[in-house]
């Protein structure tokens, strides 16, 4: 008999009330069901009515009158024997239709009841947890004695020497919940067991087979969690000639070919200032856990989501790899130029670097009118001309460029219509109001650092700007959380 489904934790809302009408039971499947009638404590339009899918709530009139205003609800039936539904305030509940607590307050988002074992270490797993983190899930970062490595990267640190802060470990980890098990004990395996049990998503990037040799092979955790949603992060992928090999986002760049096409030519690769396989592969394994989620409503069971640094930076390769595959051509790197577009990339203004972004003909005509470039000109007549001839045109547009101060040239191209812009540096960015405008800036209280600025979620929703939360919290304390988590696990274990 399955746990409650979410579609009726959505409709529920505060100070809904369930008095219990009668069971019934499903003979084909043998599920049992409750049924409730949901009166909103304010006034306000009935609930909509649900999809009549078995392993979905349905909402429907039930035998008798509803209360004004109150629609009927068909709910599982609670899995141990004897226990009886009662009238009683609906707590706060996660997507398995149990009591989710949450610290200090509501804290909305789309994934608002979703529960997180977050196994991950570094950047790669941390990022696809934080992300679903931001999204309103709880998620319960399981760390071994001594805490996650980010935690000691550094230079640089904030606050005092005794007890420094690593901004690496900060930048992955803000609403989540720290515990302590290590996972090489009875105990901590024991505990790790409870968390899958009552989890709705399990993420870790081990190397493949770590998990395993521990005692939580997918058969296992199968057998713990049928609905549980398994996000697997690795560096090669889990299978193939190479599948066992160890990755950090250094070696996937390079192994991926982005710092083929990264640097000033083919003899200087360079990797992105960023870890951009650990953050793509995190977003991917984020968007793969979502899906997997919502086929959960329709299926009831759970999926394996496997992801990897190179599927993520094999993923980037975008028009780069198909010149590759449809042409035969291997693309080289160009520094800030564009192999397919000109002008498009960084030139040199009276006083500084200018970025200037021309993808159709329309545009190349305006810019080229406006400073005098010569229409007559057959090595700047096309696209393909100008990328053919993409010294002369960097030649004659910084020429004509060499006249004007980067902002007054930014000011001109921006009366043009001509995607443009300056090169800022990180400072410049969260100084500059239009990031703070989109929320990319939150502030949380941290308990050694007190108030602190932390990049913010890049995504909004309506007119929220800040992302699928109401309000962030720090990243957590090595175990801040571990007495309060097995407490909430004693709870879960005795109410079911």
């Amino acid at each position: 008999m399955g746990p409650c489904p979410p579609d009726v934790l959505r409709r529920q809302g505060p100070g809904a009330r369930c008095p219990a009408r009668r069971p019934c039971r499903d003979e084909a499947t043998g599920r049992t069901w409750g049924v409730f009638e949901v009166r909103p404590e304010t006034d306000g339009p009935p609930a909509p009515r649900g999809r009549t899918d078995p392993d979905n709530v349905v909402l429907r009139a039930a035998a008798g009158s509803p209360s004004p205003g109150g629609t009927s609800v068909v709910l599982p039936s609670p899995p141990q024997a004897g226990l009886a539904w009662s009238s009683h305030p609906l707590p706060r509940r996660g997507w398995r239709g149990r009591p989710v607590p949450s610290r200090g307050g509501p804290v909305p988002g789309p994934l608002d009841g979703v529960v997180v074992v977050d196994l991950s270490r570094a950047l790669a797993g941390p990022h696809a947890t934080m992300v679903l983190a931001d999204l309103g899930a709880r998620v319960v970062k399981v760390e071994p004695p001594g805490g996650d490595d980010t935690r000691g990267w550094g230079p640089p640190f904030a606050g005092p020497d005794d007890d420094p802060v690593s901004p690496y470990w900060l930048a992955a980890n803000r609403n989540k919940e720290s515990v302590v098990l290590d996972l090489r004990s009875d105990e901590g395996r024991r505990t790790l067991t409870r968390l899958v049990r009552h989890g709705d998503v399990l993420v870790e990037n081990f190397r493949p087979g770590v998990l395993d040799r521990l005692g939580f092979d997918v058969a296992t955790l199968r057998a713990l969690s049928p609905r549980l949603v398994v996000l697997s992060i690795s560096g090669f992928g889990h299978d193939g000639p190479e599948g066992g090999r160890a990755g950090y986002d250094q070696v996937a760049q390079g192994e991926g070919g982005l710092m083929s096409v990264t640097g000033s030519g083919p003899d200087d690769p360079q990797r992105v200032g960023v870890p951009v396989a650990d953050l793509v592969a995190g977003l991917h394994g984020a968007l793969g856990v979502a899906a997997a989620l919502r086929e959960r409503e329709v299926t009831g069971r759970g999926r394996v989501v496997r992801t990897s640094l190179l599927a993520a930076a094999v993923g980037l390769h975008a028009f780069q790899g198909t010149a590759y595959t449809v042409t035969g051509q291997v693309p080289r790197a160009r520094g800030n130029h564009h192999p397919t577009l000109a002008p498009y990339g960084l030139f040199r203004a009276a006083d500084g670097p200018v970025q200037v972004a021309i993808g159709s003909a329309r545009l190349w005509d305006r810019f080229a009118a406006a400073f005098g470039l010569d229409a007559a000109d057959p090595r700047l007549a096309t696209n393909t001309d100008r990328v053919v001839h993409h010294a002369h045109l960097v030649e004659v547009v910084e020429a004509a460029f060499a006249a004007w101060t980067a902002d007054a040239l930014l000011d001109r191209l921006d009366e043009l219509g001509v995607p443009a812009g300056r090169v800022r540096t990180m400072d410049e960015v969260y100084d500059w109001e239009q990031t703070r405008s989109q929320g990319l800036v939150v502030e949380v209280d941290h308990p050694v650092l007190g108030p602190t600025e932390l990049p913010g979620p890049p995504l909004r929703f309506d007119e929220d700007g800040r992302g699928g939360r109401t309000r962030h919290e720090p990243p957590p304390r090595l175990d801040a959380h571990g007495a309060s988590v097995r407490a909430w696990l004693d709870a879960m274990d005795e109410g079911g």
